[in-house]
């Protein structure tokens, strides 16, 4: 092993390096959907397995029924953010406290009126950018 190895090894990674590594980007184009909260892109599958990431109170994983209810395959646009707190993006779409990936600009499709009762009831706002505003 070379002096160089040694020295990685015990280096530190930087928190903004291991921020970038908890991101969030879809595996394929096809069967991509976007949170009707956040605008997070994903697909399907993703959403199954774990849910979203910025969203983990919608319980999507594991549930089928509620990764369609709260996803939208129909979005306009889309915005890669990389550093979501320093991103001029990311603050114009309201992403900037959530973690990195891949967003929708706009989602068509809005959350049903019990889901926003509860997200309003746990005090977390719901964001809608639908199309067109």
């Amino acid at each position: 092993m070379s002096s160089y190895d040694d020295d990685m090894q015990h280096e530190e990674i930087p928190a903004k390096i291991l921020d970038l590594a908890q991101g969030s980007a879809p595996t394929s184009l096809k069967t991509m959907r976007a949170c009707k909260r956040c605008g997070i892109l994903k697909t399907l599958h993703q959403f199954l397995n774990e849910g979203c990431d910025n969203c983990p109170y919608l319980e999507m994983a594991d549930d089928r029924e509620r990764c369609n209810m709260l996803t939208s395959a129909f979005f306009e646009g889309v915005v890669a953010v990389m550093d979501p707190s320093d991103s001029w993006a990311a603050k114009w779409l309201r992403v900037d406290n959530c973690v990195p990936g891949v967003y929708a600009i706009t989602v068509t499709g809005q959350l049903d009126p019990n889901t926003i009762e509860d997200l309003e009831n746990k005090g977390i706002k719901y964001r809608c950018r639908p199309a067109g505003s």
